[in-house]
């Protein structure tokens, strides 16, 4: 049994996540405001969530390598400190080079503390509290990626896109010595190589998994990056409506994460294949009924609440594949999402030009159902295997 003071530590990686998280997005907010001040173009400003993610990727899947023989806990604490410093950096940025060199640090930080958040959370809590944990981080972390876009357009119109940034690099701060004050000292455990992340993707499962993630990822970023246009075009709804509609989806989406984790804890199917089921129905349901305010008003609320239990699914899912390797399969994890962003906005981009905004709701729907259809065909009958709520995958962790 774990120390209770534990629960601290996992709040603690939370908070680092979250604001992780919120920095890698806040520029879609303000991206007019920054590109203006640094005269540069509103393209070109876009690169910065570009250079973050690239460098997350990277991060992502050396760190646990390049770390292997540093205590976890110091290992946190230096990725944190670089969030605060990347943020500190981009407010202070006098051009593009900068900026980007500021967005690269983030994105370090981010692949890095991301990709062994589930490896630590492990160590932290009971084993029968695990999924309860994933939610907790996980959950946040989706919540503040959703929050980050809509709250830096609303900070920077009062203070600014800097100041927005300095209020970034403060957050890192505080979870710094949140971090500092609750994670306990966390040697290095198992052997890590620079083939690790070879043999991982060799075990039974894994890399049809990591094309499963991609795919239920994938729709996700592709419809959330296109769910604007589309409450304006087809819905018909003004700027107020349609801020009203993110903030009820983000609302089901917080009350989802509420329970995910007592969800995954007593079915590790759910969140891998019914809950894609349920987006892509809803996807189908926003094509055929997304001209109506109220249908699509509920649908918003299924699609936020189904949503929910998916990172914690996944999470579960690659470090009970990988028990003796959690840190490089978070590796793994992180790497596909952080792709599947980039994937997932650029084919929802071809398809808003090709066919509208009810293109991308017809390319998620498909993902999402490609997405439970590998479960169900390759990783179903594993599934059974594995015991949340019990325990047994976390031995030894």
């Amino acid at each position: 049994m774990k120390a209770a003071s534990s629960w601290s530590g996992i709040w603690a990686l939370t908070l680092g996540v979250s604001g992780l998280m919120i920095a890698e997005f806040l520029p879609a907010g303000l991206l007019t405001s920054l590109a203006s001040d640094l005269k540069i173009s509103e393209g070109a400003a876009g690169q910065a969530v570009t250079a973050t993610s690239i460098f997350a990727v990277i991060a992502s899947l050396l760190v646990a390598y390049l770390t292997r023989k540093y205590n976890r806990r110091t290992v946190l604490l230096w990725l944190s400190s670089c969030m605060a410093i990347s943020s500190l950096v981009v407010a202070a940025a006098p051009n593009l080079p900068v900026l980007l060199a500021g967005r690269a640090l983030l994105g370090i930080a981010l692949g890095g503390f991301w990709s062994m958040s589930t490896a630590i959370a492990i160590r932290l809590v009971p084993a029968e509290s695990v999924p309860k944990a994933l939610s907790i981080i996980f959950g946040g972390a989706s919540f503040a990626a959703l929050l980050a876009a809509p709250l830096g357009s609303f900070l920077g119109d009062f203070i600014g896109w800097r100041n927005v940034f300095t209020l970034a690099a403060l957050m890192g701060a505080v979870a710094f010595i949140w971090q500092y004050v609750a994670l306990p000292s966390l040697s290095p455990t198992g052997e890590v190589k620079l083939r690790t992340t070879w043999d991982v993707l060799k075990i039974p499962n894994m890399l049809v998994g990591l094309v499963a993630i991609n795919l239920a990822f994938g729709g996700r970023f592709a419809s959330l990056t296109y769910m604007k246009p589309f409450l304006e075009q087809i819905t018909m709804l003004k700027s107020s409506g349609v801020s009203l509609s993110f903030l009820i989806f983000d609302l089901a989406f917080f009350l989802g994460t509420l329970i995910a984790g007592r969800l995954i804890t007593r079915s590790l199917r759910y969140g891998l294949t019914f809950a894609p089921l349920v987006l892509a129905a809803s996807s189908l349901g926003l094509i055929a009924f997304g001209s109506q305010v109220v249908p699509t008003v509920l649908l918003l609320i299924i699609f936020g609440a189904a949503f929910a239990p998916i990172p914690v699914a996944w999470s579960t899912w690659t470090a009970n594949t990988a028990p003796e390797s959690t840190e490089t399969a978070g590796g793994l994890y992180v790497a596909s999402v952080q792709l599947s962003a980039a994937v997932g906005a650029m084919l929802g981009g071809v398809a808003f030009d090709s066919i509208g905004s009810k293109g991308v709701f017809w390319m998620s729907g498909l993902s999402w159902g490609l997405s439970a259809l590998v479960v169900f065909l390759f990783i179903g009958s594993a599934l059974e295997q594995i015991r949340g709520a019990k325990g047994e995958q976390w031995q030894g962790h």
